[in-house]
């Protein structure tokens, strides 16, 4: 397979990925909870869930720094979720600070998307070193 083609794959791949962990932790959550005691709103994402979110993105991003490099992976993960979350939230809020998020989200994906890949991607180039 040439590396344009495993590239190409890998990237579609990721991207599915990508946006399946965002559905399975964060998309089905459309509510927010009301605490009747103190008032306070919460939500709408429980602190597992976006905890899962991130173990999962994390692990995809270290698999496919580990197999696909730092320089596919960032980019593809960061601007599919972003997209993925923002359209969502765009859909759902009537305020319009979604964006605020969209913008904390890009951000928070382009640092530890390229951390975690990047990281992978020289563990993976130090094991391949020959021993001296």
């Amino acid at each position: 397979m040439t590396q344009l083609a495993r590239n190409s794959l890998g990237g579609l791949l990721l991207t599915a990925a990508t946006i399946g962990a965002w559905w399975a932790w964060l998309g089905w959550e459309t509510g927010y909870t009301v605490d009747p005691g103190t008032g306070a709103i919460s939500g709408p994402y429980a602190g597992w869930q976006v905890a899962g979110c991130v173990v999962t993105l994390a692990l995809l991003a270290a698999a496919g720094g580990w197999w696909l490099g730092p320089w596919l992976v960032a980019p593809v993960m960061t601007v599919t979720f972003t997209v993925t979350w923002a359209a969502h939230a765009a859909s759902t809020d009537d305020s319009g600070l979604w964006a605020v998020g969209a913008a904390l989200v890009l951000v928070g994906m382009a640092a530890g998307t390229t951390v975690v890949s990047l990281a992978a991607w020289l563990l993976r180039r130090r094991a391949r070193r020959p021993a001296v």
